[in-house]
């Protein structure tokens, strides 16, 4: 791992209950996929299976699970938000 990188993910609400987390720090060394980050993340943990209905935030931005995720970012992980 170059220059000891990493990234703040930041959990929410059930998210958070399951990973029994708020934050923590995960190595990343280059540039990720957030669809590649994702799939670690339920290997990680695979009690948030299926991870592709979670949604993601990097620095404070919602964006798509196939936007970049770079060494420094913070990385927000929740549900979807329903209303009704």
């Amino acid at each position: 791992m170059a220059n000891g990188a990493t990234i703040k993910v930041l959990y929410f609400a059930q998210v958070a209950e399951l990973t029994k987390l708020r934050e923590e720090q995960w190595p990343l060394s280059e540039p990720m996929r957030g669809t590649d980050w994702l799939a670690g993340l339920g290997d990680r943990y695979p009690q948030l299976a299926p991870v592709t209905r979670l949604k993601l935030a990097v620095n404070q931005h919602h964006v798509p699970h196939d936007s970049l995720i770079r060494p420094g970012d913070e990385v927000a992980v929740f549900e979807p938000v329903t209303g009704g």
